[in-house]
Formats: structure tokens, sequence, C-alpha cells
């Protein structure tokens, strides 16, 4: 009986780089029982060794939000919790649009903290969101712009001559979830404390605080940042429903 090859199995082509690492990526089993599991984590931090875990840097940036994004656009329920996501077939390479509507869900969905080192996945530039000083990573509006743009870890994107990077362009949704995600950061850098490299889940933390026990609560005092990240959760729903078919037709998941 021939073994289906498991999404676990697709890592193994793009999880090694000896790129500088953004984040580590966790990803545990390929069902959707390990579907909350699936999470970022700092550089470089410590995981098992093996082919669930690895550094994501700008060689496997997409792969990794591909990843990332086909395990959680899918809600998990009684029905599919046994569902294994599978090897993909190759039609998602030259879908450049199913590509950056992953690379957008994650920017805007992730488990990101500036307390374990600098945040390289802000994105957006600092007039864009208001922010008072100079962020420490452009990374991700590199990546994105497909040009460099300067700061102290510029090296982490560089424009080698055998691996040409271009302009990014975006759907209506994916740029939904941008224009949502702007309003939010602009809000935040508009508080009289703040961090200017925040990330998203700061930013939560900061409007949302937590309870005695530690952990963040639900939703906040502040009325006009509840309605700002509803409305951003809202966007990355629409999107979350543009990528779903493509889960399926890419053969990450079967039907």
């Amino acid at each position: 009986m021939t073994t289906k090859k498991l999404i676990n199995d697709w890592v193994k082509s793009f999880n090694k780089s000896d790129s500088i690492s953004i984040a580590a990526i966790i990803g545990v089993g390929s069902d959707f029982q390990n579907q909350r599991l699936v999470r970022f984590g700092e550089p470089h931090m410590k995981v098992p060794a093996d082919n669930h875990h690895w550094q994501v840097t700008v060689d496997n940036l997409i792969e990794s939000c591909i990843y990332y994004t086909v395990r959680k656009v899918i809600p998990a329920d009684w029905l599919n919790d046994r569902d294994q996501f599978l090897y993909p077939n190759d039609g998602w390479e030259t879908d450049k649009e199913f590509q950056n509507d992953c690379l957008a869900y994650t920017l805007f969905s992730n488990n990101i903290q500036s307390r374990y080192g600098v945040n390289h996945w802000i994105p957006f530039l600092e007039h864009e969101v208001d922010a008072r000083d100079q962020f420490e990573s452009h990374f991700v509006m590199s990546f994105i712009s497909g040009k460099l743009i300067q700061n102290g870890y510029s090296n982490l994107f560089e424009q080698e001559g055998n691996k040409p990077f271009k302009k990014r362009k975006f759907s209506a949704e994916a740029k939904a979830v941008f224009t949502a995600g702007r309003k939010l950061w602009t809000y935040y850098h508009s508080q009289p404390k703040c961090n200017v490299n925040a990330s998203l889940y700061d930013i939560r933390e900061h409007f949302q605080g937590r309870n005695d026990k530690g952990k963040m609560n639900n939703k906040s005092n502040d009325e006009t940042y509840n309605a700002l990240i509803a409305d951003l959760r809202l966007a990355l729903k629409a999107l979350a429903a543009k990528i779903e078919p493509k889960v399926y037709e890419y053969g990450f998941l079967k039907k």
C-alpha cells in the first residue's frame, strides 16, 4: 500500500537555508488536530531537530507563509479533525496571487513578539502609520517592494544577481487586509506610550491586557481598538475564504 506524502514531507524541500533567520516556525503534526499548535517562535529558538520545525528566511518566506496559511484558514471541526494536510501539486509555484495572499494572511495573523528580538515582520513603512521613530527592520517592506530599504538589518534582504526580487502585487482582498491593518497600527502609534517596533501580538497585548492568570483578555476597554481589530479580522476572514479553494486545488487537502 502506498503511503500518502504529507505536508510535512513537503517542508523538506525548503526548510534548509543559510540566510539569517527572522523567526522559527513550529509545524507539529500534519492533521487538523494539531492546527492550533502551528505557530511562530523567536529566531533560533530551541525546537526538536526534525523537519516539522525550521527557520524562516528570505529564501523560504513564501513557502513558510503558504504552510502557515493553509494550516490556519480552514477552521477545525468534528468532521475534519482527522483530515491530513498533504504534499501539494506544483500548481502553487506559478500562482503569484495565491502566494501573495498567503503572505498577506500570515503578516496579519501571526504571533510574532518583539520582546524576543528585532521584529522583522512590520508590514508598513514609518510614514504610513505615523510612527514617531524609525523601525529597526524594513525586511518585509523590502521583500514586498522588491528593493532594498536601508536599515541596520539590510543584510537580511540582498538582491543577489542570481536571485532578483520583484515587487509583489496583491489582490483586492489582500489590499483590504493591509488597509485595515494600517488603521490599527496608526491608532496604536498615536498612543502616549507605544513600542515603535511593535508586532500585531504586541498591539493586541497593549490594548487587551492580561487577566490575573496571565492570559490575554479577549477584548479591550478601548472601543476604537475593538472596532479596528474587528475590521481587520473581518478582512482576514474574507481573504481566508478566497484562499480556501486553492488549498484544495493545489492538493494541500482532499475533499
